[in-house]
């Protein structure tokens, strides 16, 4: 039995017609593709060299950046498939409804987008700050679009969600540019009060890492049952702030004891401990 060629012969030159009368949008949506890919690739760099050039943050050229590549893409795909022949509208109203189901399902990193927006635009703190925020204390190091990258004082990397970051209370000990060092001296009744001040506030004057203004200051905060209790202020620079804080303690504890100065079996710190902010 022998097949008849004609109809192959006519599917075949049905197929060749419809690929002529095609070529054209074919050759011309591919066109549109190429050049626009290299076109969004070109604003993008611009656009980033622009924010650059204004000193914008960098985390917030990034995140601007970014979201305009992925727009112009989307753009340039609905372009492309519209090219194509596809109807545009029927694609939208697919898109609108994957991306509201999307957004339903996302409801937590979107929160987390609209965090990490507030905090680039806002600025609480910056890349290189210290902070405390949700219980740690530490150096931001990247804010990423979800998270923030904290590393702590003993190297340990922490990743918060912005959502909660931006919605908790933030501390930045690095805005100011300088930092008050608040602890205190619990020393026995029978001190001379007068010699113990003169004696901390010699050290806190010959130590170069005291500033001077605002100028340290001692006082008697209370009388205990105990203890008289003598609070000590002494301010320094973000980055001598522990070593401020370390050295008066050794320094006040060897003079006192040089002195007979008793000290009481504790001292209270009404700040934060050294041991978290020492190196961070």
């Amino acid at each position: 039995m022998e097949l008849d060629p004609h109809p192959l012969k006519t599917y075949i030159e049905t197929i060749l017609e419809s690929l002529l009368a095609y070529s054209p949008k074919l050759i011309s949506a591919f066109f549109i593709l190429i050049i626009g890919l290299y076109f969004i690739r070109f604003v993008n760099r611009l656009i980033r060299r622009i924010m650059a050039r204004r000193h914008i943050d960098p985390t917030l050229t990034n995140f601007l950046g970014d979201l305009l590549l992925w727009a112009l893409r989307i753009l340039l795909f609905v372009t492309f498939i519209s090219k194509l022949g596809v109807e545009t509208s029927s694609f939208v109203a697919i898109l609108g409804a994957m991306g509201l189901a999307i957004g339903l399902s996302l409801q937590g990193s979107l929160s987390n987008i609209a965090g990490g927006m507030l905090i680039i635009l806002f600025k609480p703190f910056k890349v290189g700050d210290v902070i405390e925020a949700q219980g740690v204390v530490a150096t931001v190091a990247e804010i990423q679009i979800f998270v923030t990258k904290l590393i702590t004082g003993n190297n340990q990397t922490v990743f918060i969600p912005n959502g909660s970051l931006s919605n908790g209370n933030i501390i930045n000990y690095s805005m100011q540019g300088q930092r008050r060092a608040d602890f205190t001296f619990s020393v026995s009744y029978d001190t001379n009060l007068k010699e113990a001040k003169s004696i901390i506030m010699k050290i806190l004057t010959d130590n170069p890492k005291v500033l001077q203004t605002p100028a340290p200051s001692v006082f008697v905060l209370s009388l205990n049952d105990t203890a008289v209790v003598l609070a000590v202020r002494p301010w320094a620079t973000n980055e001598d702030y522990g070593d401020v804080f370390t050295d008066t303690l050794e320094s006040c504890k060897a003079a006192f004891e040089k002195k007979g100065i008793r000290i009481q079996p504790y001292v209270q710190e009404l700040s934060k401990t050294i041991i978290e902010t020492k190196k961070v």
